[in-house]
């Protein structure tokens, strides 16, 4: 009997990392806190990629908030451990921010409008995806390897 044994490469990353929380300033804090819990776990180095997670948070509690609505935070190592990819889902699909290399600094003394700049700046590559609907996600891709 001859019997042949075929071994299939999965698409999806071997390690990976998802969570709802409530768009609010504890549920972004939350996002932040269970993403460097989480890196340590996988011994990932988790400073640049929790402020990145903070910023696309706090952007989905504030900007993304629809009452009763959940967003979704989703970690993922990916390229065989070359590339961590962070996800946030909101349910404001409506209010897409602007994209990668479009952005422009706040005016002098503004309390706010630099979170996707330090994600920018952080990131190796961002951008939005809208839907499903009625969502999006705005995702950052961190290189693992130097």
């Amino acid at each position: 009997m001859n019997v042949e044994i075929t071994r299939t490469e999965s698409s999806a990353p071997a390690r990976q990392f998802t969570v709802l929380l409530s768009p609010t300033r504890r549920g972004a804090r939350l996002a932040r806190l269970l993403t460097r819990a989480q890196l340590a776990c996988w011994a990932i180095p988790s400073e640049s990629a929790a402020r990145v997670v903070a910023e696309l948070a706090a952007n989905a509690a504030l900007h993304g908030r629809v009452p009763g609505r959940d967003f979704r935070l989703r970690l993922a190592v990916e390229d065989e451990g070359g590339r961590l990819r962070i996800e946030v889902t909101d349910t404001r699909g409506d209010r897409l921010p602007p994209g990668p290399g479009t952005l422009t600094p706040p005016a002098d003394g503004a309390e706010s409008g630099r979170g996707l700049l330090i994600v920018e700046a952080l990131a190796a590559r961002w951008g939005v995806i809208a839907g499903p609907v009625p969502g999006k996600t705005v995702w950052a891709e961190l290189d693992l390897v130097p």
